[in-house]
């Protein structure tokens, strides 16, 4: 299982201002995500483009670690 950490949005420079906001826009929790992570299917579920660029990158990371 992928799991979409906040270091894979700072690969795709999102800001984190509006991480945040789209957290909460969505009904997710960014303190959970800050601290451990978020499943990728959680993330995807949301439907966002912005979300499955960030589940690309948490693939990647995974690949190379």
């Amino acid at each position: 299982m992928t799991i979409v950490k906040f270091e894979d949005i700072r690969v795709l420079d999102y800001c984190w201002p509006g991480t945040r906001a789209w957290f909460e826009h969505h009904g997710l929790d960014y303190r959970q995500f800050v601290r451990i992570g978020m499943p990728a299917e959680q993330i995807l579920a949301t439907g966002d483009a912005m979300a499955a660029r960030a589940v690309e990158a948490a693939k990647r990371r995974e690949a190379n670690e």
